[in-house]
């Protein structure tokens, strides 16, 4: 068996994801990664370090900029016939991406893979987390959206070979115009080791500080609740739940959630879980594996001031 998966880049950089995507392929069969865009020089070399990976097929062209889905489905329709199964990751390319290709193969594609059976055999969560589904598909192909954070990643050290794709015929009907930001040298949310999350009873942005500031102490990333992120105490790209990202790291500490059903599906995978909150009786506090109950405005600074007296860095 073969796969293709598609790798996700972003302003010349590799996805952390995609070596994620890449460990979950291997478990099927030899690994291709199409890497597509324009400039892409550093993203493909970086895909040929992942061990694992037999390939990188590189397609170049302006239409390509932005990876969107009505120019990268062509693409992906002309190379599916090489490979039993084509593979993204349960990001917004990919969420966009497989159900469109899946519709020009006439396929039904498996979406938000948590687990992988056998060749045809995967798991899913459904019902926001609360049961995991088991799919199995007997399809001559298989179209599949994998949560990256589910799967650990791929080792480096690889030299694939590389070789291009003819993307000459590739028209994209919409035009990337620009990018709107969330500066920070935070590590990305999907894929950190750590994450420190933090509720709307923190009670303003500038209060939501002092999670990013423990955070910073401890190299680990931002998170926060619907609520907080409605609120407007952190931005949109933090939010993490059912409606947000979709995150497994191996600690996560929650800063005033009480852990509504939404942000709980959002953190399932997590390995260790802190709750710092006022009230023992909170969901999340019952379902953590550590939790300091008391004030969070008292609790946080104790925290920030210990990691600094022990000269924990970054």
């Amino acid at each position: 068996m073969a796969v293709l998966v598609l790798a996700e880049h972003d302003l010349g950089t590799l996805s952390a994801s995609t070596a994620r995507i890449v460990a979950a392929a291997a478990e099927l069969g030899a690994v291709d990664v199409l890497v597509a865009g324009e400039g892409v020089d550093q993203v493909t070399i970086a895909a040929a370090a992942i061990a694992g990976v037999a390939h990188v097929r590189v397609a170049q062209s302006a239409e390509l900029n932005g990876l969107s889905a009505e120019a990268l489905t062509p693409l992906l329709e002309h190379l599916a016939p090489d490979y039993t199964h084509v593979i993204a990751a349960a990001a917004s390319v990919g969420r966009d991406v497989i159900p469109r290709l899946a519709a020009k193969l006439d396929l039904m594609p498996v979406t938000d893979v948590i687990a992988i059976l056998g060749p045809n055999r995967f798991e899913r969560p459904i019902y926001a987390g609360n049961a995991i589904e088991t799919v199995t598909s007997n399809q001559p192909r298989h179209l599949l959206t994998i949560r990256a954070s589910a799967f650990r990643p791929a080792a480096q050290g690889n030299a694939a070979l590389i070789e291009p794709v003819d993307a000459s015929g590739v028209v994209a009907v919409a035009r990337f115009v620009a990018a709107h930001r969330t500066e920070g040298d935070l590590p990305d949310l999907s894929t950190a080791q750590i994450v420190v999350g933090g509720g709307v009873s923190l009670g303003s942005a500038e209060k939501f500080a002092l999670v990013e500031q423990l955070a910073g102490k401890l190299g680990a990333a931002v998170g926060a609740t619907r609520a907080a992120v409605d609120a407007g105490y952190a931005p949109n790209d933090w939010q993490v739940g059912q409606t947000g990202k979709i995150i497994a790291p191996d600690l996560y500490i929650a800063v005033g959630i009480s852990g509504a059903l939404q942000h709980l599906a959002g953190i399932q995978g997590a390995k260790k879980i802190i709750a710092i909150n006022s009230d023992p009786e909170a969901p999340l506090v019952k379902l953590a594996d550590y939790a300091l109950v008391g004030d969070l405005f008292e609790i946080v600074p104790a925290l920030i001031a210990e990691l600094e007296r022990l000269g924990v860095k970054r």
